[in-house]
């Protein structure tokens, strides 16, 4: 065994990079209470603001999706995962309008083990050791701040129907590895969009109209906002960087998410913050360091070679 093979591995940069702008996007994913209570207080329905959430990617990026159908099943893969995902986050929505936003955070935070779960029962990819601490760190760090008497009973059955919003987006996240790599980031966001508002569509249809429009000039900038800054933007840089880092590693460095949802329940619905977040936080920022980087090849694409 030589001495190059005992020293540390160099960093590589891109990769440095794509951790980055999944923490950057995963910024702008947790900014979405920012958006959404202000639009459900209003009178909107849950299900409607995932609706404008989507609808922004999904009308812009169709014709982009429309040039790759000789990529069927490819799109079939994302079209379904974003049926699940749509539906899952109307539970996220719920949520927020009735409990903390760290409440809700912390439950949502659960989705790197449901990744990881779900990348190994469907794709074989195997975590590894230091992979699975990280995940039952976060997980600890979101058991941690979900404290007993924190939520009215009659709350608990929108923030347990709120776990669909994490279990929808670990599915998402393995299948975006696993299968979407082969067309465009954009034709990605763009067929998950398109997936998510047929899922949403019928309970769209089945509401009335003054549960689905904005109220007033600033309903419709929170609508912008929601689909611009929560979605679209942050969307295109995840499913860009997301797969050149892997499944584990992006999982853990998107959990972000929490301090920033705490900072917008501290500073725009004046939530108070305990010492039990702070560490939670800690634990979050620690686990993102802790992940090992995944090769950027996928399974899939392993499999393929």
């Amino acid at each position: 065994m030589s001495l190059d093979s005992l020293a540390p591995a160099k960093p590589d940069p891109v990769r440095g990079l794509a951790t980055f702008g999944v923490i950057l996007a995963s910024i702008g994913f947790g900014l979405v209470p920012l958006f959404a209570r202000p639009l459900t207080e209003a009178g909107m329905a849950p299900h409607a603001v995932a609706l404008y959430r989507y609808t922004l990617a999904s009308v812009l990026m169709l014709p982009l999706v429309w040039r790759w159908r000789h990529q069927a099943r490819v799109l079939a893969w994302g079209l379904g995962m974003g049926v699940v995902m749509g539906l899952g986050w109307v539970g996220y929505v719920r949520a927020v309008e009735v409990v903390p936003v760290s409440t809700a955070g912390v439950l949502y935070m659960t989705y790197p083990a449901f990744t990881l779960f779900f990348a190994w029962l469907l794709f074989g990819e195997r975590p590894s050791g230091r992979a699975m601490l990280a995940a039952g760190v976060i997980v600890g760090a979101a058991a941690l701040v979900t404290t007993p008497g924190s939520v009215a009973p009659e709350h608990l059955p929108a923030l347990i129907l709120s776990l669909g919003a994490p279990a929808g987006f670990g599915l998402g996240f393995s299948v975006l590895v696993h299968r979407l790599t082969a067309v465009p980031a954009t034709v990605r966001v763009g067929v998950t969009s398109l997936g998510a508002i047929v899922g949403l569509l019928p309970l769209a249809l089945a509401t009335p109209v003054e549960a689905l429009v904005p109220q007033g000039g600033r309903g419709w900038l929170m609508v912008a906002g929601i689909g611009l800054g929560t979605a679209l933007i942050p969307q295109l840089i995840y499913t860009i960087c997301s797969p050149m880092v892997g499944t584990a590693r992006t999982a853990v460095a998107g959990s972000i998410e929490l301090p920033v949802m705490f900072a917008v329940g501290f500073l725009a619905f004046g939530e108070a913050l305990h010492p039990a977040q702070a560490v939670a936080c800690a634990m979050v920022l620690g686990a993102i360091l802790l992940t090992p980087a995944k090769q950027p090849r996928s399974v899939a694409a392993e499999r393929e070679g």
